[in-house]
């Protein structure tokens, strides 16, 4: 279920939802006025091909149960839709397990995942079983906040974390300011003798004490009261978290220390000691810990930000005649829309009048410039350098390139790679086994230890309690998804789920469509060679003359180079085309015969002085064609389906990455290996019908290979989804991209080994990750307990784990930020490929 604000009246939203069971268009009929007369719909526009219906609700009063129970009555069905909910309270890696546990708990979930680094958890649930609000419901009776996260506006997000980050920033202040008296009384006594003496002699050691007390009350109970609020609740539940350690750690030493004020005598001998200090200290020290990670997660999430600022705040558009300025959400499609030199282009749209140059680097990676003029297409968010553009609105809201890419990011960053699962199955044990190794730590130490045991058994457990760090290991995998994806965004490779980073680090075999993939997919004229007594230019008009009554592809590309190269093209009369062999007319009284060798052959004309040469172009992967004046043979043209510029030096860079390169055509067999040729591919399938891609990607598979498949076509969809990676090229199909995992914007075959790079410094930056979050524990929480004690004399101190265990989150943050740094391997274009000179950019900003 997507839900996104669109060009719909103010309080109204768009929402997609899936529809089962419709077969005709008498269906699509029936749904859509069973649709429209639920309450909070106000419009409904179904689409039996997808099986998806658009609906524009009033969210207050939509009821989707009622949807369901009113399709159902009429035959259909309500397909299980995705939610996301915004979750606030988590903390460690057992707050995400608790969170998904209490969601498939609830009747007509499907799937549950949450996501610390994101707070969020994303839902797949059936809604004629459930609704929204239960699953709200659910997560607050587990002991979190959460709302349904709507639009695509970050501005609430943004806040919330702000919010979060002040209050730990004021809570930070406050405990320090408290914590630091109590600190300078208790160590500087240890470290200073004289000024403990001085503090005996002029307050008295109870006086001490009760300030002590005060000021770490006002610690425990003001700043940490957050740990009691989160912690207890989650004890209670038997789903102990990150607070409940802490909790735990904490009132065992603050509880320990009142009793020693106030009633020493129940404590054995030489066991009356406060642990007031270290109470206070390991409070401020886990807050700070926590507002340093809110900090580092807030730089996480910078790409989403991004792309969220490209979005146009308003857009000046032809209403009734007049240009007017209007929030952009207003805008609706086929609306005419107007863009200065410098300013953001607010909508996706087509050009209608106008001549300017726009930079799409954020949208597609490419750092060039791209003319528009009349006919070409705009994308919103994108800056229009100079000249102004007026145009007409295609896609609003929701439907914009720059949403689909914002929700493509996010869910690739809320999802969870197969490599998390077995970080899952530690962390739900994790906080229970480590609360069962306190109890055994003072239990040993009690039983077994030196005199003082009782203070050595407390010291210990409470050590052992605070260094455990679940944190490091919820936040080791998400975090790195997160910078790592948004990375990819920024050069303009989308991963659609956040599977393919694993899955794109483990392939063997790159299998690349040809047309449109590894070439521009547009027939062009390469050559025209006349012979001698024949001028070019003339000759190419006398060609295209005949060509332009021809509906073959090649005659478009004939066309095309007539219109570039100012050729006059004079009128042609009795054109005649004759399928598989050529055509012919009479221009300016000549007669003009254009086609293959047997065609002129059979009219008379003799193309042997040209035949080495049409066959030097075919072995070049080019088709010859001959053209004949008069009956005389008068040049050899050619036409080819060009490769893309970067194509070559992909194919080069993927083979350095380890893979083998296949390429997949349908093109006949002469043809696909010159091509293969110039490019170096490793092996080349041709002939290949478009069904028989599905069957090449499986027996690919069969031989042990991981097959990342790139394509861009409608035909290209099903290997796409068979490939263990589908990658669409962005230039390409909505079908094609829907099908995909992976989206390479602008067309450029180079940023498939840039993807390739970043999956693996993605999985490698995980495993730096995961390695250090559990070595972290499987290494300190032994010492926390006193294991080297007996061997070597070291004990840790509690406030020392506190350290360590604010330092071990923040250290798994930071590795994974170093991600922002990745520098793709190979390039972007720096040259046109239209081959027009270039503008100067202005230095207008975008508005």
């Amino acid at each position: 279920m997507n839900q996104v604000a669109s060009g719909h009246p103010a309080g109204h939203r768009e929402l997609e939802i899936g529809v089962t069971g419709m077969s005709c268009a008498a269906c699509v009929s029936r749904v859509e006025k069973v649709l429209a007369k639920q309450p909070g719909v106000e419009a409904a526009t179904v689409n039996l091909a997808t099986e998806r219906a658009q609906l524009c609700v009033e969210p207050e009063q939509l009821d989707l149960s009622r949807v369901a129970q009113a399709l159902e009555r009429a035959g259909f069905g309500l397909a299980a839709v995705d939610t996301e909910l915004a979750v606030s309270g988590m903390h460690c890696a057992s707050c995400v397990g608790a969170i998904e546990r209490a969601l498939e708990n609830v009747d007509g979930v499907v799937s549950a995942s949450a996501n610390l680094a994101t707070e969020s958890a994303r839902v797949r649930y059936n809604p004629a079983a459930t609704t929204a609000q239960a699953l709200i419901e659910a997560i607050e009776g587990a002991g979190y906040e959460a709302r349904e996260r709507a639009g695509l506006d970050t501005a609430s997000r943004d806040e919330e974390r702000d919010r979060e980050r002040e209050t730990l920033k004021r809570s930070v202040y406050f405990a320090g300011a408290l914590t630091l008296p109590i600190f300078i009384l208790e160590m500087g006594g240890h470290m200073v003798p004289p000024f403990h003496h001085w503090l005996i002699h002029t307050l008295g050691l109870q006086t001490l004490l009760m300030i002590q007390l005060v000021l770490a009350s006002l610690v425990q109970f003001g700043p940490g009261l957050r740990f009691y609020r989160k912690g207890f609740p989650a004890l209670l539940r038997a789903t102990p978290d990150m607070n409940s350690l802490v909790m735990l750690g904490t009132s065992a030493a603050y509880g320990y220390s009142v009793v020693a004020t106030f009633i020493p005598q129940v404590l054995p001998e030489g066991t009356v000691n406060v642990y007031y200090e270290p109470a206070a200290v390991i409070i401020t020290l886990v807050l700070l810990g926590r507002y340093i990670e809110a900090i580092s997660k807030g730089r996480t999430s910078e790409a989403i930000r991004r792309l969220m600022n490209l979005q146009a705040r308003t857009a000046r558009v032809e209403r009734n005649g007049v240009e007017t300025e209007v929030p952009v959400e207003t805008v609706q499609v086929d609306e005419r829309v107007l863009v200065r030199p410098g300013e953001r282009i607010p909508v996706d749209g087509e050009v209608l009048d106008g001549d300017s140059w726009v930079d799409e680097s954020m949208i597609s990676g490419e750092p060039v410039p791209v003319h528009k003029e009349p006919g070409a297409e705009v994308v919103g968010g994108t800056v229009n350098q100079r000249g102004s553009l007026r145009f007409r609105a295609t896609r609003v809201g929701s439907d914009t390139v720059l949403a689909q890419i914002v929700r493509m990011v996010e869910a690739a960053q809320g999802s969870k790679l197969p490599i998390q699962a077995l970080v899952d199955k530690v962390t739900a044990w994790f906080v229970p086994a480590v609360i069962l190794a306190a109890i055994l730590t003072f239990g040993v130490w009690l039983l077994a230890g030196p005199a003082p045991a009782l203070t050595f058994a407390l010291v210990n457990a409470v050590a052992v309690l605070i260094i455990a760090c679940p944190c490091a290991m919820g936040l080791a995998t998400p975090t790195s998804i997160m910078v790592g994806t948004g990375k990819g965004a920024e050069l303009g490779m989308l991963f659609r789920r956040g599977e393919a980073l694993q899955s794109l680090r483990d392939v063997s075999v790159a299998a690349l469509d040809k047309t449109g993939t590894l070439t521009r997919g547009q027939p062009e004229l390469t050559d025209l060679e006349a012979v001698a007594g024949f001028q070019r230019e003339e000759l190419l008009g006398l060609i295209a003359a005949v060509e332009a009554h021809s509906e073959h592809p090649v005659a478009d590309a004939i066309l095309a180079a007539a219109r570039d190269a100012g050729a006059p093209m004079p009128e042609a009369r009795e054109f005649v085309a004759e399928a598989g062999y050529g055509v012919r007319a009479q221009v300016q009284g000549k007669r003009i015969l254009v086609g293959a060798d047997r065609y002129l052959e059979r009219e008379g004309v003799s193309v042997s002085a040209l035949r080495g040469r049409a066959a030097a172009l075919a072995e070049a992967g080019k088709t010859p064609m001959y053209a004949a004046v008069d009956g005389v043979a008068a040049a050899v043209i050619a036409v080819a389906d060009p490769i893309k510029p970067g194509s070559k030096e992909a194919v080069q860079a993927l083979r350095e990455l380890g893979l083998k390169v296949l390429m997949v055509t349908g093109d006949n067999r002469a043809t696909a290996e010159a091509i293969g040729r110039q490019l170096g591919i490793d092996d080349v399938v041709a002939e290949v019908l478009p069904e028989g891609k599905v069957d090449v990607v499986k027996r690919l598979q069969e031989q042990g290979e991981q097959v990342v498949f790139v394509g861009d076509g409608i035909n290209d969809a099903p290997a796409l989804a068979q490939a263990e990676v589908g990658a669409a090229i962005g230039t390409g199909t909505d079908i094609a991209m829907e099908s995909a995992d992976l989206v390479l914007m602008s067309g450029d075959l180079r940023k498939l080994p840039n993807a390739v790079s970043l999956s693996r410094a993605t999985l490698r930056n995980i495993r730096q990750n995961l390695f250090w979050a559990f070595a972290y524990n499987s290494l300190l929480i032994p010492v926390a307990a006193g294991v080297l004690y007996p061997v070597a004399g070291i004990l840790l101190s509690p406030v020392l784990a506190a350290v360590a265990m604010g330092l071990s989150s923040v250290s798994v943050l930071s590795n994974a930020l170093r991600l922002r740094r990745f520098k793709p391997p190979l390039g972007l274009a720096l040259d046109d490929e239209s081959g027009d000179t270039l503008p100067p950019r202005p230095a207008t900003s975008a508005a």
